[in-house]
């Protein structure tokens, strides 16, 4: 992942720095386990914990030649510690150190996307009460619809995110384990008791029955989430793509003084935000399909996930992160234009109201398919000749005949679409259980 894309907090996790630094961490309380079995001296855990130290450079050089990284960890280890050193790893294999740290790494990196997951819905909130009111143009399919107002947009990704933030939080809890249980995951050199201490200091939670390694449909439900997650951010920026076209110009991304839109054509302001991080979020599902390919491997462990994990864990997490303080800024300094939306809702000449009409008709007992008919005639011929759709309405000897010309006139108030806008916002921001 390129580096400007990494906020210090979240790039720091994925330093080698701190991947030895989990490494330790677990076979400290490995130790520790030990200890209260009566298996290590407590002078011999002091020694230990107090001499314990990562030298990156000299890992690396120790790796060089035994091609191990654990190994080369744990020499390492005996260089600054000393012959209490023997009662490190013991009774361990790689993955018990790797996978337990693994879980300990996510859970740094978790801890920063449930809060940024958390700004961005304190940004989508205050979008939603601000725009609370201000009618807008529905669309579907891409043409007019019905009114709605641009604070229920808001508010329907406020409680889209509710649901990836839930999703998050599940699939971090989903690897929050970690497991010390030996070569195959039988215990023939520690016990379940010594897995359930370790594990407990380490704040952990025991998988149930490991192999080598934690499985793998673990690690997909975290990355999985991520890219449903990564679903629902391009759904928001492709949202406010559109939106941003010249023929709608409902919003626009905030411009800053001095920026450029264009090499050729001074005029451009483009939606470059949003367009990158619709890319972006395809990397996340991406990552994630990689993460599902991980889940079958030979017997009880093959070495085919590591190579892919080492890149996905990072730069999912790192793009999330990114996405993530990337949406709310854009967010923040949203240029939203109601007064063209006002506009945009008259291009299609009251067309929207159709519907209203039609169901007019029927209440009063008129045939269904005769009322469409009628309604739809008018519809088209106000497309036709651009003649506004009420006007034809109201100047229609058939529906005038049914309706009346003044239970006619109070068909047309398009703040009539917002009649439940309140309930909504209820539903959305008081009960939140609803949209979940």
């Amino acid at each position: 992942m390129i580096s400007r894309y990494t906020r210090p907090a979240m790039g720091q996790i994925w330093t080698l720095e701190n991947r030895y630094q989990a490494w330790l961490k677990v076979e400290l309380a490995v130790c520790e386990a030990w200890a209260s079995l009566g298996q290590i001296p407590n002078e011999s855990l002091q020694i230990i914990k107090e001499k314990a130290a990562i030298d990156v450079p000299r890992i690396l050089a120790i790796e060089e030649k035994t091609k191990h990284d654990v190994i080369a960890f744990l020499t390492s280890l005996e260089e600054k510690i000393g012959p209490e050193a023997r009662f490190i790893h013991l009774g361990c294999t790689s993955s018990d150190i790797v996978d337990t740290a693994n879980a300990l790494l996510f859970q740094e990196a978790g801890t920063l996307l449930v809060a940024d997951l958390e700004n961005l819905l304190d940004c989508l909130k205050d979008l939603a009460f601000k725009y609370k009111g201000v009618l807008c143009m529905g669309r579907t399919h891409g043409i007019h619809a019905e009114p709605t107002s641009f604070g229920l947009k808001m508010a329907g990704f406020y409680a889209e995110f509710c649901r990836h933030l839930e999703r998050v939080k599940s699939g971090l809890e989903s690897v929050r384990v970690g497991k010390i249980s030996g070569a195959v995951g039988t215990y023939a050199f520690v016990s379940p008791a010594l897995e359930e201490y370790a594990l407990k200091l380490l704040n952990l939670r025991v998988d149930g029955h490991s192999t080598q390694i934690v499985q793998r449909d673990r690690y997909a439900h975290f990355f999985t989430s991520l890219a449903i997650l990564g679903g629902g951010i391009e759904r928001l920026c492709l949202e406010l793509r559109h939106l941003q076209r010249t023929e709608v110009r409902e919003i626009e991304e905030g411009f800053s003084q001095g920026q450029k839109g264009s090499s050729a054509m001074p005029h451009k302001k483009n939606p470059i935000s949003a367009e990158n991080m619709c890319g972006l979020s395809r990397l996340l599902r991406t990552n994630a399909l990689a993460a599902m390919e991980d889940q079958a491997l030979w017997h009880e462990r093959d070495i085919s996930h590591s190579s892919v994990e080492r890149v996905i864990m990072p730069d999912s997490t790192i793009m999330a992160d990114y996405i993530l303080n990337r949406l709310v800024r854009l967010l923040s300094g949203l240029n939203v234009h109601p007064e063209i939306m006002r506009e945009n809702m008259e291009r299609s000449y009251g067309l929207y109201f159709s519907q209203r009409v039609l169901t007019e008709l029927i209440s009063t007992g008129h045939p269904r398919q005769k009322s469409y008919e009628a309604v739809q005639r008018l519809a088209m011929e106000s497309w036709q000749t651009r003649k506004p759709f009420p006007d034809l309405v109201q100047n229609d000897a058939e529906i005038t005949a049914i309706l009346g010309a003044d239970r006619l006139k109070q068909l047309f108030d398009p703040l009539f679409y917002l009649t439940h806008e309140d309930e909504i916002f209820n539903r959305v921001f008081t009960s939140k259980e609803n949209c979940l």
